[in-house]
């Protein structure tokens, strides 16, 4: 895997400093707000900008057309040739009473502030509403669409099989667009060098273990259906490319999926799939839809990823004492509502504490109404509102409510957090009382909560939940925090609802079998690459459980690596402790310092942009991660698997050529000075299988 290095980023900083990028790099006072953001409607043409991209489209009466997007920083433009509108809405009209109204958002505790332009137009009785988001010092634009009124059409899936097509000398006919498919956005790209590559990503984790694949593929005459939420287009003549994230939930689970979300050719890149239906769309009220960003790069693949993490960066700050957690969840241990009680969760604080553990995480249990997860049965998520206590503590298990628990961990330094399941009912219409129930908890002391049985099957349902959410995070002035479980059903993946917290990525366990401490890895070393590391929660477990549900050889084992080790994998991410802290045996609390040495750094490593390093893990692998903080400083993250070599030489994204000097954290490494290679390569020893090192580092 050959790797772009860090040098390319000087083209991305005026003034040739990489430190504004990757430091700190959120306080928009620096740059006097919004100074460097601009929109402007002149003799017909709208330009959106800042100091480092630039987007310029005929007006149309509001029904934008592409005419140019240029990366400022390399001062490299697309001239765009479109013909047609950038959108595209089955049976629509020509556009009427295009308006333009940009607004100042000043910043908050979970976004910096933008500019914000809202583009909208009338296609008949069909009113669409553009609104594009620009922040400072961001090589990117987001676009989310809003509609209103009505269209008589049908917008359903429509997707040829390529033996049905006819031959190279009718090519124009295969070419023309599927009458059902909405458009978001089309480019008419200059020239046929192109590089594309999509990602495609999975949730419903438990069902699923591989979550992410990548297409490439050269674009041809014909169009080509691609499925992900992201594509990169990389122009091959060029160092120069662009992304678009669509940002929506996986391809899978998308509501009204055309079955696929970019259609390709030589001539065009359409981004598609709005989410509605047109029987979705209300008269009165502004519907929103699913939205792209579009992003302009260089330098290779690290450009790209930079690039697109900082965008990602914008959608919600990442503030230390409050989205940093060490959390520790009981269910991991499969006695499901068996054990929680006051007694058990007093004792499990005490425990979670001689751990290190920073968040404590009641799971389906602690509640009045039973749940159909409930080791006791009866239970279910049905009409939860029939039961107005549902919400409230259970006074057989907590006669004295949560305040005991709340105080004791408060003195503790541990922050309570709870397990919730909205009620689902008709698509959600009672999210006005799941989000009171949510507010009179954190009015008791309660921040943090898992948000767990997400079904959304229609855009009445996600309308209605995005509307909890929100009216919680208003009440709340954003200091509530959702850990947004992604384990099954229709929810919201890894570039939709991102806002609102971090992600629970999955559920696993010794006692079915279905935990390696390698698969764990990988996954978030697959992911790391498009998702920052710091929005998902990982698990490690109580390894010293259910030795004999695994077979005696298998090397593999969760029982084969250290307690330590299973935690160590999970330090790039927010670490989640799967377990009962009283359910550990007494050498496991042996790992105690290191948890704690960790705490005390981890918001440093966090500030950092991480990506994966080394191989994909095995394993039997030496694999990895890197915090890039600045131009020359961050954390490396050295795994050796089961491998038998003590040396193992890991590609990274250090500077080609560079002499750097380590500094071991934590871990079996040794501090010292490691030259990289003409790629990107650097040679690790570590002295045992199943080890690990942390290091910060200093380019030299």
């Amino acid at each position: 895997m050959i790797k772009n290095q860090l040098l390319f980023l000087f083209f991305l900083i005026s003034g040739g400093t990489l430190s504004n990028c990757l430091g700190q790099g959120n306080s928009n006072e620096d740059y006097n707000e919004l100074k460097e953001c601009h929109v402007s409607l002149t003799d017909d043409i709208l330009t959106i900008e800042n100091a480092f991209i630039s987007r310029r489209y005929q007006w149309n009466n509001g029904d934008i057309k592409s005419l140019s997007i240029t990366d400022k920083q390399t001062n490299h433009q697309w001239k765009i040739n479109n013909t047609k509108p950038d959108a595209f809405f089955p049976n629509s009209s020509k556009p009427a009473n295009g308006k333009l109204e940009v607004h100042q958002v000043a910043a908050t505790s979970i976004n910096n502030a933008y500019l914000e332009a809202e583009c909208i137009t009338d296609l008949g009785a069909l009113k669409v509403k553009r609104v594009f988001r620009i922040y400072p010092r961001c090589p990117a634009i987001s676009c989310t669409f809003y509609l209103r009124g009505s269209i008589g059409a049908n917008w359903g899936a429509v997707s040829k099989n390529q033996g049905d097509l006819q031959n190279v000398e009718t090519i124009s006919d295969n070419k023309k667009s599927a009458p059902g498919i909405t458009v978001m956005q089309q480019l008419a790209l200059p020239g046929h060098n192109w590089h594309l590559k999509a990602v495609q990503f999975f949730d419903i984790t438990d069902q699923n273990n591989n979550l992410v694949q990548t297409y490439d593929q050269l674009p041809y005459r014909a169009d080509s259906r691609l499925t992900g939420n992201l594509l990169f287009a990389n122009e091959g003549l060029t160092d120069n490319g662009i992304f678009i994230l669509k940002e929506a939930p996986t391809s899978s689970v998308q509501l009204n999926y055309p079955g696929f979300d970019f259609i390709a050719s030589v001539a065009n890149l359409q981004t598609v799939g709005i989410g509605v239906l047109p029987q979705d769309i209300d008269k009165e009220k502004w519907l929103r839809c699913y939205g792209f960003v579009t992003g302009v790069t260089s330098g290779g693949e690290l450009g790209q990823l930079i690039a697109l993490r900082i965008y990602q960066e914008q959608v919600r700050k990442h503030l230390p004492g409050r989205d940093d957690m060490i959390l520790m969840n009981t269910w991991g241990d499969r006695s499901q509502d068996k054990h929680i009680g006051e007694k058990f969760t007093l004792n499990e604080l005490h425990a979670a504490h001689r751990l290190g553990i920073t968040h404590f995480q009641i799971d389906d249990g602690w509640q009045t109404g039973r749940s159909s997860a409930s080791v006791f049965g009866g239970g279910s998520l049905n009409n939860i509102w029939a039961n107005p206590n549902y919400w409230k503590p259970d006074r057989i298990k907590f006669p004295n409510g949560l305040l005991p628990l709340t105080q004791l961990a408060e003195k503790l330094g541990i922050k309570l957090c709870l397990w919730f399941n909205p009620s689902k009912d008709s698509s959600y219409a009672h999210w006005r009382d799941d989000a009171k129930a949510l507010i009179d908890l954190y009015r008791m002391g309660i921040n943090t909560f898992k948000i767990d049985g997400v079904q959304v099957t229609d855009k009445k349902g996600e309308i209605n939940l995005r509307s909890m959410f929100d009216t919680v995070m208003a009440v709340s002035h954003n200091q509530v925090i959702f850990n947004l479980d992604v384990t099954a059903g229709r929810r919201y993946g890894y570039h939709y609802f991102n806002e609102y917290g971090n992600i629970f990525l999955e559920n696993r366990y010794t006692d079915w079998g279905n935990y390696y401490p390698h698969w764990t890895l990988r996954n978030l070393w697959m992911l790391a690459r498009y998702v920052p590391p710091q929005n998902l929660q990982i698990e490690f477990l109580n390894n010293f459980r259910n030795v004999n549900k695994y077979v005696a050889d298998d090397v593999l084992a969760p029982s084969k690596v250290s307690f330590e080790y299973g935690f160590a994998i999970t330090m790039m991410a927010q670490p989640l402790a799967w377990m009962e802290a009283t359910g550990l045996p007494e050498k496991a609390f042996s790992t105690a310092p290191v948890i704690k040495k960790y705490q005390s750094i981890q918001s440093d490593i966090h500030k950092g942009k991480i990506f994966p390093i080394g191989n994909e893990p095995s394993g039997m692998s030496w694999t990895g991660f890197q915090s890039i903080k600045s131009n020359n400083t961050g954390y490396l993250l050295v795994i050796r698997e089961n491998n038998k070599n003590a040396t193992g030489l890991l590609q990274t994204w250090l500077p080609p050529g560079k002499n750097v000097k380590l500094t071991v954290v934590l871990g079996s490494g040794k501090s010292g000075i490691i030259a990289v290679n003409h790629t990107g390569g650097a040679f690790f020893k570590l002295p045992q299988k199943n080890g690990y090192a942390l290091y910060s580092y200093k380019i030299l």
